[in-house]
């Protein structure tokens, strides 16, 4: 049960959210001033904080900046009388999640606490903090200099070393800045960095996730709407590029905008003004747009999912962010710095991984990215009781990689792909069936086939099979994608596999 601590003078005012929001399913502890809130929140350690703006004992601005000092994670509602987008602005750029004004509205302020605790609840293992500072463990642990933003670091890799030029290069400009990268590998924390060393620097910084927002609101949350411009708008609201005027919005997976949304994203590259839905007057913006993607919008645009001339618009500048796979030497820099974290979490003192812990590391490919890396390492500080990391305290799927890539079950991977025979007549005596063992991240795929010139049939397989072999490596052996790659489901694909299968005797 979410924990929330209601900050508010009016004490019926406080009663009343008590009573509702418990009835929703909440713990809910009240505080009627400042100074009883900062002891609630040490004492209640709340989940999420509905505060007043107007307090008597102090003023909402300072007690924002005392809760997000002590308590940065925990999001941050202020609930006010006045509808001014200067405190919205002011209140957001300190580091508040929403902005509500009264009166207040059963469906409007539970919606906000639904949504504000299921990203507070992602960002536990997503995050990525807005300081950015040398982190001198890291540099003494390893050659070079490392750069931290909180749960993601820059390394002195050839890859981000040519990243960190591109940032120093585009930052102090407006240009627009498309950044290319799989999820999880980091693509905020490189847009923060470039707002960091912007001349916006001192104004809000406001990430959206395009692919969580609903195709209903996604207007509403970017623009902002007018009371009563649809059904469900009980309240004004200000949306997040009026917040992130003077600063920087970054919008992650833009590609999941509607057609609708998207025409409207257009006129704000192209004029520098919005209109609030329902709306009747243009509102003057300046503010920098970074955006991110981890499919190319050029082969989107021309598939008719994404506008190209809205692509054109915001690929002034690109930065393109490889996978983890393709930078091993990254690989154990990140999961000491996420190890380092994760001790001071968990209060634990685990002096680093173990040599076959390690080398499992580098050759597993990472789908999830940094992302992925994170939470191996939580989990395995969590369960290891030794000095060292052992690959015993590791997921199954990551030390039985190499056995997992072609099979759904753990009872299938006792064996890999690596012959291919086909139903045809047995080879001479004197031809013997070899096998090489995976030595590498991917697997070693050998196939013995005794075959006629004139056997179109099994031309025809041998062609297939190595389409669907290429598709599997393309796809990080993801079978979902390497269906998407050939143009098939993934019912046909893996039916597909299963008749390979016949074929070799060892499976």
């Amino acid at each position: 049960m979410s924990k929330i601590l209601v900050i508010d003078d009016d004490v019926d005012m406080c009663l009343l959210l008590k009573r509702f929001l418990s009835k929703n399913g909440y713990e809910v502890t009240l505080a009627h001033n400042g100074k009883k809130a900062l002891e609630e929140l040490e004492n209640a350690e709340p989940n999420l904080v509905l505060c007043d703006f107007r307090l008597e004992d102090i003023d909402g601005k300072e007690l924002l900046v005392k809760i997000k000092e002590k308590y940065p994670r925990t999001p941050v509602i202020i609930v006010t009388g006045y509808s001014d987008i200067k405190v919205a602005v002011d209140v957001m750029k300190l580091g508040a999640y929403d902005y509500v004004t009264k009166p207040l509205f059963p469906d409007e302020i539970l919606l906000s606490i639904k949504t504000a605790l299921q990203k507070s609840a992602a960002k536990q293992d997503n995050s990525t903090s807005t300081v950015i500072m040398p982190d001198d463990d890291l540099k003494n642990a390893n050659r070079g200099k490392t750069i931290t933003s909180g749960q993601y670091i820059f390394s002195d890799s050839a890859e981000f070393k040519n990243i960190l030029k591109q940032i120093d290069l585009v930052s102090p400009t407006n240009y627009s800045i498309l950044i290319y990268g799989e999820s999880g590998s980091g693509k905020e924390a490189i847009a923060q960095e470039i707002h960091k060393r912007s001349k916006r620097k001192d104004m809000p910084f406001v990430a959206i996730d395009c692919g969580a927002l609903s195709k209903e609101l996604a207007g509403s949350e970017l623009f902002g709407h007018e009371k009563g411009s649809f059904t469900g708008a009980l309240n004004q609201k200000i949306g997040n590029f009026e917040i992130a005027n003077g600063g920087t919005i970054f919008l992650d997976e833009v590609a999941n905008l509607t057609y609708d949304v998207q025409v409207a994203l257009l006129r704000v590259v192209q004029e520098r003004k919005m209109r609030r839905i329902g709306g009747n007057k243009d509102i003057d913006l300046d503010v920098r747009i970074i955006i991110a993607s981890n499919e190319r919008l050029l082969d989107s645009a021309r598939k008719g999912k994404f506008r190209e001339d809205l692509y054109h618009r915001f690929n002034e500048f690109s930065i393109e962010v490889p996978p983890l796979r393709e930078r091993k030497y990254d690989i154990m820099i990140f999961a000491k710095h996420f190890l380092r974290l994760t001790n001071e979490e968990l209060n634990k003192n685990i002096r680093g991984f173990s040599p076959e812990v390690e080398a499992i590391f580098k050759t597993y490919v990472w789908p999830g990215n940094l992302r992925e890396l994170k939470n191996v390492v939580k989990r395995a500080t969590l369960l290891c009781d030794t000095e060292y990391i052992m690959p015993t305290v590791l997921p199954f799927e990551i030390t039985n990689f190499t056995k997992l890539q072609f099979n759904e079950t753990v009872e299938e991977a006792t064996s890999i792909i690596q012959t291919k025979q086909f139903d045809i007549p047995a080879p001479p005596p004197t031809v013997v069936n070899t096998y090489t063992a995976p030595v590498v991240s991917e697997p070693v795929f050998t196939k013995q086939l005794e075959i006629n010139e004139h056997s179109l049939k099994g031309a025809s397989i041998d062609a297939e099979y190595e389409m669907i072999v290429e598709a599997l490596r393309k796809a990080n052996y993801n079978k979902s994608k390497a269906a998407k790659i050939l143009n098939v489901d993934r019912k046909t694909l893996y039916n597909k596999m299963k008749q390979y299968k016949q074929f070799n005797s060892d499976l």
